[in-house]
Formats: C-alpha cells, structure tokens, sequence
C-alpha cells in the first residue's frame, strides 16, 4: 500500500475512534469553560478544590495549570463565596462559581437572591456572574447530594436558571451564560456527567430562553428538561411501537421559559404532560400547566398532568431512588392514562 493512502487509513481510523470514544457532557462543560477563559480576560473561576484538584468532578481539571491566577480554590464557605463573586462582578469581572453540589447553594441563598439578583435593579450596575450547580440525583447519593432548586431560584425575579439536558446545550448553554449581564445559576446534572456523549462541540445553539422541540408527535405533549428529557424520549420511543406518537419538548431554561413553543406543540397534540425531577410543590412542572392552562385551555382536549419526584427526601438506597424519580416507565403508565380522557 502507497505511504499517503496508508497515512489516510490512519487519520481515518484516529478520527472513527475519536467519535467512537465521544466527548461527555463533563467535558463539555470543562471544554466551555477553557473556551470563556481564552475568549474573555475578564472570566474567572472559583470554587471549593477547583484548582490542582480540578474540582469534585474534575469539570476544571487542567485549568488551573493552563491559567494562573485565574482558577481559584475558596474557603468552604458557600456564602463568602457568592459575596465575592458579586463583589467582582460590580467592578467588572466575570465570574464562574462552581458549588460542589447544588444542594450546598442553601448556604449562600442570601447572597444569591438579595444581593445578586437585586443589586442591578437597586444601582443599574449588573452582576455578571455564573454559578454552576451540580443537580439531581444518582444512585445512592441521598438527600443533601440529590436535589433539583431550579425552581426555587427560579421564583426570584433578576436570576436566569437554565438545565442543559445535552452534551451540544452544556457547552453552548454555558458560554452564552458567561455573556449575559444578569446572574446565571447553570443546573447541570450530574447523571449526565458520564451517560451523555457527542461526537463534537457546535460553535452554537439555541439561545437561551428558547425551547426545543426533539421529538415530533400528534397524540400528546411531554414537556420537560434537564435529565427527565432522556426519560422521556425513551418513554415515546416504546409508546410507539404502539402506533402513538408522542412529542417532547426540552425547555432548555425554566427562567425564562419559553411558554410559546410549548403552546405550539399542545396546539398540534391537544394533551400535555410535564415531568420534572424536582419536587411537586410549587415547581416547574405547576408554573408550565399554569401557563397553558391561562393561556391555552382552548387547545386542550384533556386535562394537563404533572410528574414529579416523590414528595419526600431523596432516599440512599439505589431502588428507592428509582422509585423515587420519574422513570421512563412512570411517564408512560401517565401518558397512557392521559391519552384515555
């Protein structure tokens, strides 16, 4: 065989293994962030062990190293941590956050909603800052690992929540947020950290504030997001081999939600399912019934259901944690039941 067409065969076979391998949806996030840092001077990232350690995760593994004095490990303090960034961010920085778990955001709550939500409209002077939040659940993690705030945040008017459900949204999702002047809280899940792959990077998406319509249907709507989306799309694919044909909608972001795309899609379906992995109370999931309800009951030809999280503490053991999300299997049993109106 010719030197040059040996050489083809091997770039050929390097590129087929490098899709075959795939790039998570950490390393989206680790990729974007790399990305903000060389694109903008005024980006920096702090956090518990973000630094040497890269992170809990490792989703800021090797940036330390490649930027000096621009990945810096905090005091375990979530509190402190957020009075700084906000303090930064007044004067013209940039900052990334990362907490370690999104429940651990409890402790920095105050500073969240009364300082960086507020303090544009108190002094027109914004606060660009991002907070990256390692959301839900995963086997045996428990209650104080596992929950899903958006909705929470969600509530306080100055925020943008957002819960990128793919690998190609991690990475876009999150570059757009470093560049939007409002505080950003940025849910990532952690399940999707290692079950998500893509083949490459796009250079853009969606942008923020738009939702997504992923699969096409005609016999009822899921709208949901982050995690939940890949129940979902499961849940539609075994419903139609029954002959049904099941649309989903990823929201993308719950601050803003984008109310006239899911409208859209419950116009053509006439059925609407939410699934959230959040809480039932007061939620994501209620805020999108809420919306269509006001806005579309017209287009309505049976009641919307909801789906959520089981309204306890998120359990330890793995089958109880099963038991406890919504699962492919819940939302069909609910889209089966909401198709029989």
């Amino acid at each position: 065989m010719p030197a040059s067409r040996n050489a083809t065969n091997l770039k050929e076979g390097a590129k087929k293994a490098a899709i075959t391998k795939g790039i998570t949806y950490l390393e989206a996030i680790c990729a974007a962030q790399r990305r903000v840092l060389e694109e903008h001077p005024e980006v920096f990232i702090y956090g518990q062990d973000v630094g040497a350690f890269g992170g809990a995760f490792k989703a800021t593994k090797g940036l330390a190293q490649d930027f000096p004095g621009r990945v810096l490990d905090a005091p375990i303090s979530e509190d402190a941590m957020v009075g700084l960034a906000v303090g930064a961010a007044i004067e013209g920085m940039r900052p990334i956050l990362e907490m370690q778990f999104a429940d651990f955001s409890s402790a920095g709550f105050n500073q969240i909603i009364n300082q960086a939500a507020t303090h544009f409209w108190r002094t027109a002077v914004p606060v660009p800052i991002v907070i990256r939040l390692p959301s839900g659940g995963t086997s045996g993690s428990g209650p104080f690992h596992s929950q899903s705030m958006e909705s929470l945040y969600a509530q306080y008017p100055g925020l943008v929540v957002v819960c990128p459900a793919t690998v190609e949204d991690a990475y876009c999702m999150l570059r757009e947020a470093v560049r939007i002047d409002d505080p950003v809280l940025f849910f990532e899940h952690k399940y999707l950290y290692y079950h998500l792959k893509a083949e490459s990077l796009p250079e853009d998406t969606l942008p923020i504030g738009k939702a997504r319509v992923v699969r096409s249907g005609r016999h009822a709507t899921v709208v949901t997001y982050s995690a939940m989306l890949h129940e979902a799309l499961l849940s539609a694919e075994g419903m139609a081999k029954d002959g049904y044909e099941i649309e989903v909608v990823d929201l993308r972001s719950v601050k803003p939600i984008d109310t006239d795309t899911v409208l859209a899609s419950v116009a053509r379906t006439g059925r609407l399912l939410v699934v959230g992995e959040a809480f039932p109370w007061g939620g994501v999931t209620s805020e999108v019934i809420a919306r269509v309800a006001g806005e579309g009951f017209h287009l309505l030809d049976a009641p919307p259901q909801r789906l959520n999280a089981k309204d306890t503490p998120i359990p330890y053991h793995p089958d109880l944690w099963k038991a406890h999300r919504p699962t492919s299997g819940a939302i069909t049993a609910e889209l089966q039941r909401l198709l029989g109106f």
